[in-house]
This record gives C-alpha cells, sequence and structure tokens, in this order.
C-alpha cells in the first residue's frame, strides 16, 4: 500500500528574491526578475538579458571556508535546501538519519568552476588547477553538500534530465517515501549557468530571446506571439517532502499534499519537442491518474512555457490531448515571464509556485502578454494573477533530450 506523501517545507533562490516569502510576493505582485547581464560583458553575445539572482551573500548562510569549496550552483542549493528544512521544523537528533533523504537536479552542474579552472589551465599551467576543481564541478555534489550540511544520511542522489532535472527529483523523492524507503526527503533543482560558454552555446543555437536586449524586463513572453525565446535564469528551489504520518506525529505544519507524478521521453530529438507534444501530453496523463483525480478536478497548470515557439505551441496542443474541451476551464500560466528559465532548477521553483498557489488560494500571471497566438488560445492568465482557490495544481517540465516530467499537488485534506 502506498503511503500518503505531503510537503512541510519550501526553500528558494532566485531572479526574483533569494527566500520563499519575497520570492512569492513578487510572483504574486506580477513583477520581472530578468535584467541586463552583469556577471560578464555580454555586448559580443546576440542575447544579453538574464534572470540572475541579485544581492545573494553565502556567507550569511554558509561559513566562508566552506563556500569556498562549493561551485555557485551548489551554494544555491545548499542555501534554499537549509531555507526548506528549517521551515519544515526538522530536528535530526529525533530523526532517523538513515532514512531523511536528499535527491537534486541539475542539468549543467557546475559549468563556473569549469570555465575558471579551464583558464587557469590554458594560462597557468596544470599545476595550479585547483584540487577543488572536480568536487566543485561534478553535479552531484549539491546534493552531498546538501546532506553534509543537513546531516541527512539517507538516499542521496542527483538527477541530470536537462529542463526536467528538478520536477525529476521531486518525482523520484515522491516514489521513496510512498514505498517506504524513506520518511523525508529535501528534493529540487539548482543551476547556475549565466557564464560565458553556456551563453555562447545556447545563442549559437538560437534558443534564447535577442529581440529585447534593450527592454530586458519584458523579453520573456511565454505563449505570446512575438516571442523570441528563452531567457535564462538561475537560482535553486527545494521541497520538503514527508510521509504524511511522519509529519503529523511531529505536528508539522502541512502545506499540501503531493499525489501524482509522471516522466516520458518523446525519442524524438535532441532539442526539439516533438510535434503535438504527445511525450509531454503522456506526462500528465500518467501523473494525472497516478493522482487518482478526474481532469476537472485540476484547477491550475505552471506550464513549462518557456517562451520559444515549439515549447509553446506544443505544449498547449499537448494539454489539449489529454483534457479535451476541459483544457478552456484550466488556468495555465508560466512564470518563466518573470524569472526566466533556470534550466535544471526550473521545477524545483516552480513546484513551490505550485504549492504556494495551493496554500494562498492565488493564481500566478503569465506577464508580458500583448499578442495573442491562437496556436496558444489556453486561459494563460494574462498579464494579472487571480485570486482562486486551487485544489489541485500541476507543474510540466521538459528537457532537452525530449525529457518530459510532471507532478501534481493538491490541497491537504
Amino acid at each position: 500500500m502506498k503511503r500518503r506523501v505531503v510537503v512541510t517545507g519550501l526553500g528558494a533562490v532566485t531572479p526574483l528574491g533569494n527566500d520563499v516569502e519575497s520570492f512569492w510576493e513578487a510572483i504574486k505582485a506580477g513583477k520581472s526578475g530578468i535584467t541586463n547581464v552583469t556577471r560578464f560583458d555580454a555586448a559580443p553575445f546576440k542575447c544579453q538579458v538574464a534572470g540572475e539572482v541579485k544581492d545573494f551573500d553565502v556567507t550569511e548562510h554558509i561559513e566562508k571556508k566552506d563556500a569556498r569549496k562549493m561551485d555557485l550552483y551548489t551554494q544555491y542549493a545548499v542555501v534554499a535546501a537549509k531555507e526548506a528544512f528549517a521551515q519544515a521544523g526538522i530536528d535530526m537528533e529525533k530523526e532517523d538519519s538513515w532514512r531523511v533523504g536528499v535527491i537534486t537536479g541539475s542539468g549543467i552542474g557546475g559549468i563556473e568552476t569549469f570555465e575558471e579552472q579551464h583558464g587557469v589551465m590554458m594560462t597557468r599551467g596544470n599545476t595550479r588547477v585547483s584540487p577543488f576543481f572536480i568536487p566543485m564541478m561534478i553535479s552531484n555534489m549539491g546534493a552531498a553538500q546538501i546532506a553534509i550540511t543537513l546531516k541527512a544520511q539517507g538516499v542521496n542522489e542527483n538527477v541530470v534530465s536537462a529542463c526536467a532535472s528538478g520536477t525529476n527529483a521531486i518525482g523520484e523523492a515522491f516514489r521513496h517515501i510512498q514505498y517506504g524507503t524513506s520518511d523525508v526527503i529535501v528534493a529540487g533543482g539548482a543551476e547556475a549557468a549565466i557564464t560565458p560558454t553556456s551563453f555562447a552555446g545556447f545563442c549559437n543555437m538560437k534558443a534564447l530571446s535577442t529581440g529585447s536586449n534593450d527592454d530586458a524586463e519584458h523579453a520573456s513572453k511565454p505563449f505570446d506571439a512575438e516571442r523570441d525565446g528563452f531567457v535564462m535564469g538561475e537560482g535553486a528551489g527545494f521541497v520538503v517532502l514527508e510521509e504524511l504520518e511522519h509529519a503529523k506525529a511531529r505536528g508539522a505544519n502541512i502545506i499540501c499534499e503531493m499525489v501524482g507524478y509522471g516522466a516520458t521521453d518523446d525519442a524524438y530529438h535532441i532539442t526539439s519537442p516533438i510535434p503535438g507534444g504527445k511525450g509531454g501530453a503522456k506526462a500528465m496523463e500518467f501523473a494525472i491518474k497516478d493522482a487518482g483525480a478526474e481532469l476537472e478536478d485540476i484547477t491550475y497548470i505552471n506550464a513549462h512555457g518557456t517562451s520559444t515557439k515549439y515549447n509553446d505551441e506544443f505544449e498547449t496542443q499537448a494539454i489539449k490531448e489529454v483534457f479535451g474541451d476541459a483544457a478552456y476551464k484550466v488556468a495555465v500560466s508560466s512564470t518563466k515571464s518573470m524569472t526566466g528559465h533556470l534550466l535544471g532548477a526550473a521545477g524545483g521553483v516552480e513546484a513551490i509556485v505550485c504549492a504556494k498557489a495551493i496554500q494562498d488560494g492565488f493564481i500566478p500571471a503569465t506577464i508580458n502578454y500583448k499578442t495573442p497566438d491562437p496556436a496558444c488560445d489556453l486561459d494563460i492568465v494574462p498579464n494579472e494573477g487571480r485570486e482562486q482557490e486551487v485544489k489541485y495544481a500541476m507543474s510540466n517540465s521538459l528537457g532537452f533530450g525530449g525529457h518530459n516530467a510532471t507532478i501534481v499537488f493538491k490541497k491537504y485534506e
């Protein structure tokens, strides 16, 4: 018999704020966290905008000597996970540490460290490469450092499935708790890929928005007919998932319940989603069935909604395939219009949006929407969010390689 799983903690580092409260207030207000790039000189690049994390002082959360041994993506991961753990009120002195786990998602991992140390190698020679290069760069180190920080000795993994990584990580944590191998898992995603080489790669594949360098805050416009590519973001989002009876026994504050997970692959192309969105449709179908929900139960879908031509069109088609006529009755918004696309961290941050939507009874907007696209004709909650009870919220994440992941949360009863 599968065990029930609830959400008891949330933690975030985002372009809109470095904790859940400030992030969520900015989301509700419909603010954009996208600015011109400050991390490096972006003048030579076709795209010069990004959703950078701002005013982040890691030493407020982690000892400086420890932070120096972490790539920026790991720092984001540890800070967000610590917030989620603190909000959940987990006392490790009272827990069986072997049943408290960490599952992270990161599509790229420590690329800032990789670029820095490659530069050292090429200019100063092999003997000057840092001995911490490898343990800072490898993408599992976010999970490892969180475990070290929290003293969590249970399952510890990092999922790499491109932009579906964070959602897959939460889904895998859900399964571990459902089937009894863990009681508590901190799960989510982290990414810090706003670097020259990452930008060059995405620019050269013509994936990034290039038409809004002089109007950064309006650069990400999912579902709008004039969208011209995604805007890269960075940060981390983590949730604490917990077995229901375990949470009740310690008097935890239950934010919502996690009830469904579906994952598929398009098996079609290394970057393009399959026309018609069949793979994403199946992930949604599997997640809704897993949740034991009816189509009309789903109040809100946090769409992958990247602001690229094919993603937004094919995801719309996928939602129509799953929901039929009911597709026009469900609210479907993309908060990437405000945060940009956090790659492997997107699913973690957007899971927080779904949990808060349920908790507060508020559906966030898709901002920057001006020109309707007949191919994207669902209720995308244009420009202004709305107060509305949310019983079930669903989050989609779709990644290069055809990875599709969907998770479903519901109001705890």
